[in-house]
Parts: structure tokens; C-alpha cells; sequence
């Protein structure tokens, strides 16, 4: 039985207005299951390959396959399965959305049409929020949390839509030294509940690369290594 989440095939991609190509000659498989650290240097691709593999980005040339299916920007039902944390997705303390109606947004892309959000799935956000620690903070509108809180927000959003893929990328990004190690540990905790796959942008040598099964660098948009880190084994 092929256990292969992910696979890209000689996938080059750059973003409109780019010379270059960001990515060139990607090839890469992940297993079901696999907690996949990718690292390398700013500008070295890291962010076009999660693009990529969410279909936001269409490859110039080369085959991009998730859960056995070709990936395009209109796999809309692909997505559907896939939890995306982007690097910049922060809340200005204007923003009046409420934390538990952050994470319900999960559950609206398994809605049928014409129906409504039910109890199901506000149980779902509950056990999501408890999860990641913010019972307390669910009335509160997410500008007015911290780094930290709205990261965990995020993540109790993946936990609620139930996401067989988790990319993220940089889920500790600007965040104290203590938010930092508990927003890592939280991911490890969230992909081992879920039993997912999940490929994380990560920076900094922490408890989140100690725990990969395999470690990818990248540069110049190219994979330099591919290594069993210490979770693999």
C-alpha cells in the first residue's frame, strides 16, 4: 500500500515578476505520518515549496501529487484536507473576530449547501480550543490576544478541521523564548492527535527539529540534503 502524502517531480516554480525559477528541479516524497523540518536560509525557497503543495502556487513544469491526486490552484477539495499556517498571519488589535468563530471557520469547507453550522461542530471547536489551552479566551476577539495565543489559535483552527496535511510555516515566528518552545511543542502534540502528516518551516535548532523524522534543506532552491533527523530513527 502506498503510504505517500506528498510527492513532487521535478518541480520548478517562481512567483509572477520573478527572472529565476525559486524552485528548481524539487523532487521530494512524504510519507503518511511523517514530521518533515524544512530549513535553509531566507530566500531559499522554503515558503514557495509549502505554495506549491497547497496549489496556491502552479509549478512552471513538473508534477505535484497530494493524497494520490494532481494538486492545481482549483483543487479546492484537496485543500479542503490540508491545514495551512502561513508565516505572516497575525491580527492587528482591531481585528473584532471573535477566537472561537476563528476557529470554527474550520469546519465551513465540510458544510453541504444549504446547511447550517451544528452542534457537531461546535463540539469539534471546543475540544480544539481545550486542547491548545484557550477555553477562557474563546469570547475574546483574537487582536487582543498575544503572539503566542493567536499561533495557538491557529493551530486548535487545524485541530478543528481535523487536517490529514499540516503545513507551517514558521509557526514560532516572533515569538518569545517561551511562546516559542510552547507553540512547538503544541505542533508536536496537534500532528501525533491527529495523526497527520506535517511538513514545518522551522529556523531555530529546537524541540521541533529534535523531534522530525526527517530534516530537508533547502538552498537556492534547491533540496542541498535530505536526512533522517532523530525521530526517524
Amino acid at each position: 500500500m502506498d503510504r505517500t502524502v506528498v510527492r513532487l517531480r521535478g518541480i520548478d516554480a517562481s512567483y509572477e515578476g520573478e527572472r529565476s525559477a525559486t524552485l528548481r528541479g524539487i523532487d521530494l516524497s512524504v510519507n503518511e505520518g511523517e514530521l518533515l523540518a524544512i530549513v535553509g536560509p531566507n530566500g531559499a525557497g522554503k515558503t514557495t515549496l509549502l505554495d506549491v503543495i497547497d496549489g496556491l502556487l502552479p509549478a512552471s513544469s513538473g508534477e505535484v501529487s497530494v493524497f494520490g491526486e494532481p494538486m492545481s490552484t482549483g483543487s479546492h477539495r484537496l485543500r479542503r484536507r490540508i491545514g495551512y499556517l502561513p508565516q505572516d498571519l497575525f491580527f492587528s488589535p482591531s481585528t473584532p473576530y471573535l477566537v472561537r468563530d476563528v476557529v470554527l471557520m474550520a469546519r465551513f469547507g465540510g458544510l453541504r449547501p444549504f446547511t447550517f453550522v451544528g452542534r457537531a461542530d461546535r463540539e469539534a471547536v471546543g475540544e480544539a480550543l481545550a486542547a491548545v489551552g484557550l477555553v477562557d479566551l474563546a469570547g475574546r476577539p483574537i487582536g487582543r490576544l498575544s503572539g503566542g495565543q493567536q499561533r495557538k489559535a491557529l493551530l486548535a483552527r487545524a485541530l478543528a478541521q481535523r487536517a490529514a496535511l499540516l503545513l507551517l510555516d514558521e509557526p514560532t515566528a516572533n515569538l518569545d523564548p517561551e511562546a516559542n518552545a510552547d507553540v512547538e511543542r503544541l505542533v508536536v502534540a496537534l500532528k501525533e492527535e491527529l495523526s497527520s502528516t506535517a511538513l514545518v518551516v522551522s529556523h531555530e535548532v529546537g524541540y521541533l527539529r529534535e523531534r522530525a523524522d526527517r530534516i530537508v534543506t533547502i538552498v537556492e532552491g534547491r533540496i542541498l540534503s535530505d536526512r533522517l533527523g532523530k525521530g526517524g530513527g
